[in-house]
């Protein structure tokens, strides 16, 4: 929506719709003029007296723009037009402003069986406007629509005020941005460790006195490390390990009995043994 005729064809679309659809013969005129610049003469006029942002789409995000995969744009203005609209027709002797009354009803009669500008009203420059123009009648109370009329030199005439929304007028080129990108690169990491896990089978001899020398077997253990523990002494902590086996000692503090013997290499493999002292 062109930020410089988003306003002015709104007004314009209204207009269309009224001219379009009202029944009385014959045709009525409708004007966009403020209500001290209106003739007495038979006509309808609406008049834009106030805009004002539209309170949930103040914070909207940026978005991609259409046909667009690394460009954002920011958030269109999202405003509420207010119209006061009113019926004129010069009084008569007899019956004052009936008639004026009638040919209000019927406009109001077409915004309301209308709640949304048709397509074929539509300016120009609305056809790709991202949201509808929706119509809705707002009653003011009778202190609101007197301080409205006492800006205007002119008697207050009966009137009715609708607000339309979303009208939304979209920002310039300059408030576009690139999107950032969040994957820099893309590849396949490094992958140090060894393909195969390591495994522990077994220990030797699996009894004797304590200070004696076991060996722990197992496959592909070389690049690791270990640790063991009997009964909840530490035996080894951290041990580097460059073959598939690997020594260590009983603890000389251990009571003739069995032992539980835990092994843990690199938190990979883990395997509970059990060892006689004797």
């Amino acid at each position: 929506m062109s930020t410089s005729t988003a306003l002015g064809s709104v007004s314009k679309s209204l207009r269309s719709l009224l001219l379009d659809q009202m029944t009385i013969t014959p045709v009525i005129p409708v004007t966009l003029l403020a209500p001290d610049e209106v003739a007495e003469e038979r006509r309808v006029n609406l008049f834009l007296y106030r805009v004002r942002e539209h309170p949930q789409l103040r914070n909207l995000d940026h978005r991609l723009k259409p046909g667009t995969s690394d460009t954002l744009i920011a958030p269109p203005l999202s405003l509420i037009l207010s119209y006061l609209m009113t019926a004129y027709v010069v009084n008569d002797p007899q019956t004052g402003n009936a008639d004026a009354h009638s040919i209000l009803g019927e406009a109001m009669r077409v915004f309301h069986q209308h709640p949304v500008v048709p397509e074929a009203n539509l300016e120009d420059d609305l056809d790709e406007a991202r949201e509808e123009l929706r119509i809705v009648q707002v009653p003011l109370d009778i202190e609101e629509i007197g301080q409205l009329w006492s800006i205007f030199d002119k008697r207050f005439r009966l009137s009715v005020t609708y607000e339309v929304s979303v009208v939304q007028l979209d920002q310039s080129p300059a408030a576009e941005r690139p999107l950032a990108r969040r994957v820099r690169t893309v590849g396949v990491p490094e992958v140090r460790a060894p393909f195969t896990p390591p495994q522990v089978t077994g220990i030797s001899p699996v009894s004797g006195p304590a200070g004696t020398v076991v060996t722990v077997h197992g496959a592909h253990l070389a690049g690791w490390r270990a640790d063991a523990t009997m009964t909840g002494t530490t035996v080894v902590t951290g041990l580097p390990l460059t073959e598939d086996s690997f020594t260590l000692t009983v603890p000389a503090t251990l009571e003739p009995g069995f032992h539980r013997l835990r092994i843990d290499v690199s938190r990979l493999a883990r395997a509970t043994f059990f060892f006689e002292v004797t």
